[in-house]
């Protein structure tokens, strides 16, 4: 069956823009054109979206999917490469929950802080005006 952007948009839950882009940076396999050149998609283009629009919504890169799309060719060799994908990816989600929680801390810390009187004595506005005053530097 072929289906339009518009229709493919629709199945898929994209942007047909996004649909557009996808398959500009060949992430998305190029569609057929009619004789008017107008695209026209198939079912494969439904799974290629689905896989990306889900790698999206777990944080993966674009150019991450792509190396991910690409092991989809081989359905028969190991999936280590994915594996080690993916191990990568939530080594760098734990990351950033670290940076986050601490980030979240200190946040709690400056608000707890305030006396909430006149700007002029605000603890919130005298720790944002001077980052020696944070608890971690790292931010």
């Amino acid at each position: 069956m072929q289906y339009t952007i518009g229709t493919l948009s629709q199945i898929a839950g994209c942007a047909s823009q996004t649909i557009r882009y996808y398959e500009k940076i060949g992430l998305l396999s190029p569609s057929m054109r009619t004789n008017g050149n107008q695209r026209r998609f198939n079912s494969h283009h439904i799974e290629q979206l689905t896989f990306i629009r889900h790698g999206r919504e777990l944080g993966f890169s674009l150019d991450v999917l792509r190396e991910l799309l690409d092991l989809t060719s081989a359905p028969q060799s190991s999936c280590g490469a994915a594996d080690s994908i993916a191990r990568r990816h939530l080594e760098e989600v734990n990351s950033r929950l670290e940076r986050l929680n601490a980030l979240k801390i200190e946040l709690e810390r400056m608000i707890d802080e305030c006396m909430h009187n006149q700007v002029a004595s605000c603890r919130v506005l005298e720790v944002l005006s001077n980052h020696a005053l944070c608890n971690s530097h790292s931010h």
